[in-house]
């Protein structure tokens, strides 16, 4: 008990983070009479976040290179938007290409800011906060301060269609219950390899009271979700595309070079570039792949909205840093996981879809979002203060 509890010390942040989670949406269910684990709402939920998850996945990596943030994502998802819905609907650009270009100006966007950071040295904040307010502007120019709509349905299926069935028994969608059984599998076999590997090199792993519980506890909450799914239309796309992100960006920062260099990178920039990372390559990558994603959730949005207005993306930025910070990123970098990431930003997201629920205005919406982040931030730091 003793390694044990030393393990769950180290990993309280995250341990925490997930208690907070679940407290919310119960807390929640009850206020609202149950309607917030409704199907439909829970379908609703994933469609109305995805961009912000999408964001949060980048803005992860910003933060990691220390504490670095990007404030220019909302501005350049609705500048990708914009472009992309004046190809299809004025130059008559075919959907998969216009979808194509977009991501490749998202790329050029990302390079163009990752340059000025890593190679010119302009500080991460002063680079993005210029992006903003450029590609802002330049979205009200392209669009003329008008809104462009309605979009094609094969766009739009990227943000609101759901993967077709390959039957449906008893009103039940079965490709999901079978990927909720499958994704069942997947997630014990990697617990129990982990486990395996840990105790073969020596590292502390839980007792059995704890981890036998927390599988049993994970697998519930899996087919739960894939259940509740299943009941409504199925797997939306854009869950599909959020899955697919998450699982190459865990594999690509925790299991390859090029993520320990980050890690590395945002823990200790000088000793780092002593033990031979290309810090500026680093930087300069990081913040690439951040345009490309911005570009994807900018896509994304204008999908879902059916329309791209000058309007979109305001704010965006808040709501990806706050999920990053929220769901345990640190704010001297070097620390976070993208799972973590994904918690912060659907704890953001029932806390929106909740109060909106129950009719809680706006302001007050923004109000208690903020305490939420000012109190994740706090802890960060009480935590590092009680570490040492």
């Amino acid at each position: 008990m003793g390694k044990t509890g030393s393990l769950l010390k180290r990993n309280i942040r995250q341990y925490v983070m997930v208690i907070v989670f679940i407290v919310v949406i119960i807390l929640f269910q009850i206020l609202t009479g149950g309607v917030l684990l409704k199907p439909l709402n829970i379908s609703n939920l994933i469609s109305q976040n995805a961009y912000i998850l999408i964001l949060a996945v980048g803005m992860l990596l910003c933060i990691l290179t220390g504490g670095n943030v990007d404030l220019s994502v909302g501005s350049v998802a609705g500048f990708v938007g914009a472009i992309s819905a004046i190809m299809m609907l004025k130059w008559g650009v075919p959907e998969v290409p216009t979808i194509i270009i977009s991501l490749i100006l998202g790329l050029a966007i990302g390079c163009w800011q990752g340059f000025w950071i890593a190679y010119v040295g302009v500080p991460a904040f002063i680079a993005t906060l210029a992006g903003m307010l450029i590609f802002r502007g330049l979205t009200l120019v392209v669009l003329q301060g008008t809104s462009l709509a309605p979009l094609p349905d094969s766009y739009t299926f990227l943000a609101s269609g759901f993967i077709p069935d390959i039957a449906n028994v008893a009103g039940l969608n079965i490709l999901a219950l079978v990927c909720g059984i499958v994704a069942s599998i997947l997630y014990v076999l990697k617990e129990l390899n982990g486990r395996k590997n840990k105790k073969k090199y020596g590292f502390e792993v839980t007792s059995n009271k704890i981890f036998i519980p927390q599988v049993i506890g994970i697998l519930a909450v899996i087919n739960a979700f894939a259940f509740a799914l299943a009941s409504y239309k199925g797997i939306p796309m854009v869950l599909v595309i959020i899955v697919a992100l998450v699982l190459l960006y865990s594999f690509v920062t925790m299991k390859t070079i090029p993520g320990r260099h980050i890690y590395a990178f945002g823990g200790n920039a000088k000793a780092a570039q002593l033990s031979g990372v290309n810090t500026k390559k680093v930087m300069f990558w990081v913040y690439a792949n951040m345009g490309v994603l911005a570009a994807l959730a900018g896509i994304v949005f204008t999908g879902r909205l059916n329309s791209a207005t000058p309007k979109s993306g305001v704010n965006f930025e808040l709501d990806a840093i706050a999920a990053c910070f929220i769901g345990g990123a640190s704010t001297s970098g070097g620390v976070g996981t993208v799972v973590g990431a994904m918690v912060g930003g659907l704890l953001m997201g029932v806390l929106n879809n909740g109060m909106s629920i129950m009719g809680v205005s706006i302001d007050w919406q923004q109000t208690i979002k903020g305490f939420v982040l000012l109190g994740a931030v706090a802890f960060d730091v009480y935590s590092k203060s009680k570490s040492k």
